[in-house]
């Protein structure tokens, strides 16, 4: 008959404690990007540099609009390429092609990792000569965050209509949270909301300014450009209500500049866009993070015990 080890109890714990460590790690990272890759199409995706700098940085989120897709080629080569070596399955949801000129048609693309999120329903903004690239709503669900379904909306602006089109995102609020009885809102993307676009004094005029339920989660002073000719606060992410604001990761919301993250110079990095990602990330569920300190006191406090009656 084999002997039983003192020390078998102590590793099963250790096992167990970081098993649950590495959970704790993996659930309070869900990361929402949002990044203009300036007229991402096949061709510029069967550049092996571009999509590969594409492809690390939109694998760092779990969710991440793209804009300025100018064909469904570059998002099925980008797809390949993710789902190929990443540990995740990742799925995309886009909405038609949108602009007011043939030469300049666009998509907005979800890239999305399958097992972390469902898609649970997608709107079309449709009302006439409002927006260049009327917003493309999309609610998702997640089991793994504190707040369980929210809905994206995507804006990639005229430049001279930034004013009046990020303005009439509150009617395109007022649509979608109608439609779904949802408040939990995000505006994401190049709204082009700095600099000559969109000055101080236009601030009055811009209903998601003036209303204190919308935050401006990246602020004005960011820039979020690659280029040193310019600092501008383009790229925003806006987040309606109070539940949604407290499911937010404190200080989580920033700019990604993969320039300095990935060593690039900027001359390479501006042949994949001129924009710079911006990012937040959301809690996990309330449950996990309220069980979290306890459970670990106790594995803290077994494996102390374990190791002192092993001696």
């Amino acid at each position: 008959m084999g002997s039983f080890s003192p020390r078998l109890p102590l590793l099963l714990l250790l096992f167990s404690f970081f098993t649950l460590l590495v959970e704790v790690v993996t659930a309070s990272g869900f990361k929402i990007c949002a990044y203009n890759v300036e007229r991402f199409d096949s061709a510029k995706a069967s550049d092996s540099r571009v999509l590969h700098t594409v492809k690390r940085i939109v694998s760092r989120c779990d969710i991440c609009l793209l804009q300025n897709v100018v064909d469904s080629g570059a998002v099925k080569m980008l797809l390949a390429s993710l789902n190929r070596y990443d540990e995740y399955t990742y799925q995309s949801v886009s909405s038609k092609s949108l602009g007011n000129s043939p030469a300049d048609m666009q998509r907005y693309i979800f890239i999305y990792r399958e097992g972390n999120v469902t898609v649970m329903g997608q709107h079309q903004y449709q009302k006439q000569n409002a927006f260049v690239r009327a917003p493309f709503a999309v609610q998702f669900q997640s089991k793994k965050t504190a707040i369980k379904q929210f809905i994206l909306v995507p804006l990639h602006s005229g430049p001279s209509q930034a004013v009046q089109e990020i303005d009439r995102l509150y009617d395109v609020f007022k649509e979608v949270s109608k439609k779904w009885n949802n408040t939990n809102v995000m505006f994401l993307g190049d709204f082009h909301a700095g600099c000559a676009y969109v000055t101080r004094a236009d601030k009055k005029n811009i209903r998601l300014f003036n209303n204190s339920n919308f935050s401006w989660m990246i602020r004005d002073k960011v820039d979020t450009t690659v280029s040193s000719d310019t600092n501008c606060a383009f790229d925003r992410i806006v987040v309606h209500g109070k539940p949604f604001l407290k499911s937010i990761r404190p200080y989580s919301a920033n700019v990604f500049n993969y320039v300095k993250a990935f060593k690039l110079p900027k001359s390479k990095a501006q042949e994949v866009s001129n924009n710079l990602p911006v990012e937040v990330s959301l809690k996990s569920s309330a449950l996990l993070l309220q069980a979290t300190p306890l459970l670990i006191l106790i594995s803290v406090s077994a494996i102390v015990q374990s190791f002192l009656s092993a001696l």
